[in-house]
């Protein structure tokens, strides 16, 4: 099993979804990037080895949107073979299996509300077999991310438990709550002392939202943080697109990192060009 460099920061992937635009990919489908996996997985190894080669240390796979399980497996392996073709002059690099939560496949922006009226054991009956895909296929860990519900997020770290590979817990958050509406301290307070849970925090929310979700992840678990907020705007879910606002602060990443955060990238919106400057910026704030 590979060593994650859990003493130190680290430098996440961006956008996918951002960095294949960049390359002219229409990702209007209802699976999203996940529909490269057949379509075009040459472009999405471009984007996986742009994002390298820009800084960041984690590959984040195209699974987000995906439930079957040809496509799940299929993503890790894009992404591998991009991180082993790379292995040479790019010591370190990891590939994270994307788990998204169950309101990404209704391709509909439930994922930014929660509460999608349906109980825990459709939830679990909807993530178990991603995870178990995911985890058979060999990324170095996974990244449970975007997950707007409390609900939800206790019963994707119950199965992380029996996973058998490193996890991170993402929630997506409004100023002091999940989107879903419940308070950050409650709702990172279920996932301390989950087995397999090496990092919470935040991801795809507002960078002015980082901090103090940090802040809350790091005092209710004792864990390292993860933080990779979008571009800001919002999610156009009849057109499946992204009307991005104003690009990351990078003079807010040194208070992130004095908060906790080890694991910091970008969402939508965020491309390699982003990651780059990131990864600079990290270099000088990390401690």
């Amino acid at each position: 099993m590979t060593t994650l460099p859990l003493d130190r920061v680290v430098a996440l992937d961006g956008g996918l979804s951002t960095a294949l635009e960049e390359r002219g990919a229409d990702l209007s489908s209802s699976l999203w990037t996940a529909r490269l996996l057949t379509d075009d997985p040459e472009l999405l190894a471009a984007a996986h080895r742009a994002f390298y080669l820009a800084g960041a240390r984690v590959a984040t796979t195209a699974s987000y949107q995906a439930t079957e399980p040809d496509l799940l497996a299929r993503s890790v392996a894009v992404a591998r073979g991009v991180r082993d073709q790379l292995a040479e002059t790019h010591a370190g690099l990891l590939v994270a299996g994307s788990v998204g939560p169950y309101g990404a496949v209704l391709a509909d922006g439930s994922e930014y509300r929660g509460r999608y009226g349906i109980g825990r054991a459709r939830l679990r009956d909807f993530h178990a077999p991603r995870i178990d895909v995911l985890v058979a296929a060999g990324p170095d860990l996974l990244a449970v991310e975007t997950i707007p519900d409390q609900e939800e997020a206790e019963v994707v770290a119950d199965l992380l438990a029996d996973a058998g590979l490193p996890a991170w817990v993402s929630y997506t958050v409004t100023g002091d709550r999940t989107a879903a509406g419940q308070p950050l301290g409650e709702a990172y307070a279920v996932l301390a002392d989950r087995p397999g849970l090496v990092a919470v925090g935040v991801n795809c929310s507002a960078q002015e939202d980082v901090l103090g979700a940090v802040t809350a992840a790091v005092a209710a678990t004792g864990l390292p943080a993860v933080a990779y907020p979008n571009r800001g705007g919002s999610w156009d879910a009849d057109r499946k697109q992204w009307s991005y606002g104003d690009a990351l602060d990078l003079s807010l990443v040194e208070a992130w990192v004095a908060a906790g955060a080890r694991w910091v990238g970008g969402c939508c919106g965020t491309g390699p060009c982003d990651i780059a400057a990131l990864s600079t910026r990290l270099e000088a704030v990390a401690p």
